[in-house]
């Protein structure tokens, strides 16, 4: 499949100067004179270089990888038929569809793009985190870093003790067999070959505890209605989360709040100025792998 230039290019324009800045959890200010966003918030908001982005909607540059154009069709808040049309502007096959895939919809994105003061993330049906606000960075660490089956929370509970350090020891118990339990409803939901059934069979194999608790074949686990968690400076926090489910990508929007009034209400205040130099298992938060022209 050929790249369409042209056609990219002015594809590009049009959803950057449809978008405000608004749209994407940026500020308006005073003595904006451009019609949408720049080409600076755009190329901000796909984790590439203006340099870069610049070429694409002036017909210039390399072809982008799948990598680049998935970023871009994320970064602009496009729907799947728009991120499908930009691939094939680009000279390739869009993704398949489906509960699996990790492109965030572009209204779930405005949601979590207006909860800059709360933390916030948004999570597929397996517990990887596609998006964090930068209060759920700061809560959680950067979760997005991980790659490969390590991206799943439940994976990461069982083979990396380090990810246990952020819940209570009380509930550990508790939240392996949860973690087994939604991994099971998600295989039997997605059939053999899935990633489920991957991270399954990866477990099963590797992990004793795993194995125990899902030799049990509990299914129906659900969260507790108050998350105790750790955070390595903040100690310990009592949080609701509230969800919000995008049934069409099987994506959680997960919002942590605090009673008000409360210790942890007022350590959730704290939050902004402890920042987010860390990751989940407690290490300083290396970069987020982004794509590289």
């Amino acid at each position: 499949m050929a790249i369409d230039r042209a056609g990219m290019a002015e594809f590009l324009r049009r959803r950057r100067q449809a978008l405000q800045p608004e749209d994407v959890g940026l500020p308006h200010g005073v003595r904006r004179r451009t019609s949408g966003l720049r080409r600076e918030e755009v190329a901000a908001l796909c984790h590439m270089s203006v340099d870069y982005y610049a070429r694409l909607e002036r017909q210039r540059g390399p072809q982008p990888s799948g990598q680049m154009v998935a970023s871009i069709a994320q970064g602009l808040h496009l729907s799947l038929d728009e991120r499908d049309h930009l691939f094939r502007l680009a000279g390739h096959t869009p993704p398949a569809r489906g509960t699996f895939g990790d492109h965030v919809s572009p209204g779930l994105l405005r949601m979590l793009d207006r909860l800059n003061d709360t933390p916030a993330e948004i999570v597929t049906e397996l517990g990887e985190t596609l998006r964090q606000s930068p209060m759920g960075v700061a809560l959680t660490g950067d979760t997005t870093v991980y790659t490969g089956p390590a991206r799943s929370m439940g994976y990461r509970w069982f083979t990396d003790p380090a990810a246990r350090r952020f819940y209570a020891q009380q509930d550990h118990e508790f939240l392996s067999r949860m973690f087994a339990s939604g991994l099971r409803e998600a295989v039997t939901l997605r059939g053999p070959g899935s990633r489920a059934a991957d991270y399954a069979e990866l477990l099963y194999a590797e992990n004793e505890e795993f194995r125990a608790v899902w030799d049990e074949h509990e299914v129906g686990i659900r969260p507790q209605d108050v998350k105790r968690l750790v955070h390595p400076e903040l100690g310990a926090l009592e949080l609701t989360c509230q969800t919000l489910v995008d049934p069409g990508q099987s994506h959680f929007l997960l919002v942590y709040t605090a009673v008000p009034g409360s210790e942890s209400y007022e350590k959730l205040r704290l939050l902004s100025a402890v920042g987010a130099g860390w990751t989940g298992n407690g290490q300083p938060a290396p970069r987020p792998h982004s794509p590289t022209p």
